[in-house]
């Protein structure tokens, strides 16, 4: 389920047309699977940015045994694992007295009131709180669900890209799905005792 064999030629030679196309198609994809890695907005973006940079400069390595878009998909979660490490080492952590006074006023009450369940479906906060619950998982579950349910790739390209076997994705699903449920069920929200595999 690679390129064709015109295609890659292109991306090798770096033909400006191709290569243009190739990043436009990928490009909301990989925002997107930045972001569900628990990027901010302005860091998913500088991922993508250097995974983009690492596909335009390696163009011609490319072999086309794998779809375009799933080469610069592996090539951003390696980035994003790295910079993690990074992060990890120098001890870059959520500033504690920022996340409190986002949180509450000066008189220590909520900014805005957490809601319960009903309300928050009224109000269409289902998606939020989704969100929410996909932030909670660890990294490379969060990441393995963004790319196989949100983004639709194949099993294979989803092995290809995490570089994992097909089992170990399935577990990864497995347990994302399940970590899903439980946050959503103690949201309020009504779900099934097990999750789909």
């Amino acid at each position: 389920m690679g390129e064709p064999a015109d295609r890659v030629s292109a991306i090798r030679r770096a033909d400006p047309a191709t290569m243009e196309a190739v990043v436009r198609e990928a490009l909301p994809g990989l925002l997107r699977t930045a972001m569900a890695a628990g990027l901010p907005r302005d860091r998913a973006e500088d991922a993508v940015q250097a995974a983009l940079l690492v596909f335009v400069e390696r163009a011609k390595d490319f072999d086309g045994r794998a779809r375009a878009s799933t080469w610069i998909h592996g090539i951003l979660v390696r980035k994003i694992w790295e910079e993690r490490r990074v992060a990890r080492r120098d001890g870059d952590h959520d500033d504690i007295d920022r996340l409190v006074d986002n949180r509450f006023d000066a008189d220590g009450r909520w900014v805005r009131p957490p809601s319960g369940p009903d309300e928050a479906l009224a109000r269409g906060e289902v998606r939020r709180e989704l969100t929410a619950c996909l932030e909670s998982l660890p990294d490379r579950q969060r990441v393995a669900f963004n790319l196989r349910e949100v983004e639709g790739f194949a099993t294979d390209e989803v092995c290809n890209i995490l570089d994992v076997s097909a089992n170990n994705l399935g577990v990864l699903l497995f347990r994302a799905r399940n970590g899903l449920r439980e946050c959503l069920e103690s949201k309020g929200f009504e779900g099934s005792r097990d999750a789909a595999v």
